[in-house]
């Protein structure tokens, strides 16, 4: 019995062992080779809430479901190398993998699940022999995005996150998805032109919001689009379009970016912003001109 003790382990770590390992992969914003074989599914664990961007041309032959922040892939057929866009649907940041599925050959081991983490550079430049010269380099990274104004981050951000393709956003350090409810009323906002407005998203950075609108002529003429017109208190207005087309075509629509400081977009329309009492507008008894207290010549 004692002797046959060890053999049964070995055989215990040969078959168990290795479905336990996990592949760790670093993104330096490089894209990161994940195989596939056909019939095996593989996961990958990237610990965040992500968007998946898959090209149609491998619909149908690769299932991807995201949960809790693990990417599960499923290759149905052998597929050529393509590649996946995983977008955080909290900062926007994408990272890039580029997959390929093989048929599946005798004897083969079972998928390693692959961990995704952030790069090291930022030790491997404190291990070099220049330590003070990559200090100055990441206190001057850790100052780049300021020299940026806020409002202007976060304006860009909104309008690549809402108009262009996943692979194109640009990741911005500290942004965060923000609430915003799509049925708030936005009567107050443009009420001198004939516009229907409907809330977006909204994101944040810092003490600053930005929240997106869209806007709709409602008219069956041109409208100029001018932001003394807009009725509430932002740090910036920004329309993705000056000009709205008539009614019904499809230069009709267009996005205004409202950027707030302190609160998001609801905080900072009226009547929020300037609460209506109606005492303010009684005349006052003494007040010359009203009965009673005409003046004395």
């Amino acid at each position: 019995m004692n002797r046959r003790m060890p053999v049964v382990a070995a055989l215990a770590l040969a078959l168990f062992g290795p479905a336990h390992a996990t592949e760790i992969l670093r993104w330096e914003r490089l894209p990161l080779a994940v195989p596939l074989v056909v019939g095996q599914e593989r996961i990958v664990f990237v610990d965040r809430n992500v968007r998946i961007g898959v090209p149609g041309t491998v619909a149908g032959r690769l299932r991807v479901q995201s949960a809790a922040g693990a990417v599960y892939l499923l290759a149905s057929e052998p597929i050529e190398p393509v590649r996946l866009q995983l977008q955080d649907a909290d900062t926007g940041a994408v990272i890039l993998l580029d997959i390929a599925a093989e048929p599946a050959s005798e004897n083969q081991p079972p998928l390693e699940p692959v961990r995704i983490v952030e790069g090291s550079m930022a030790n491997a430049r404190q291990r070099s022999d220049h330590a003070e010269t990559a200090d100055d380099e990441v206190g001057t990274a850790a100052r780049a995005p300021h020299q940026t104004p806020v409002p202007v981050v976060l304006t860009r951000y909104a309008a690549q996150s809402l108009y262009a393709p996943l692979r194109t956003v640009e990741p911005v350090p500290g942004i965060v998805r923000a609430n915003l409810r799509r049925e708030l009323a936005l009567d107050t906002l443009l009420p001198t032109l004939p516009v229907q407005a409907q809330a977006l998203a909204a994101w944040r950075l810092d003490d600053l919001w930005v929240s997106a609108v869209r806007l709709r002529n409602t008219a069956a003429s041109w409208l100029d689009l001018d932001p003394r017109a807009l009725q509430g208190s932002f740090a910036t207005a920004t329309f993705q379009h000056t000009t709205l087309g008539p009614a019904g075509t499809p230069e009709d629509t267009t996005v205004v970016y409202l950027v707030t400081r302190g609160h998001g977009l609801t905080q900072a329309l009226l009547p929020m912003i300037a609460p209506i009492d109606a005492s303010l507008n009684l005349p006052t008894p003494n007040a010359p001109g009203l009965d009673g207290g005409d003046d004395a010549q």
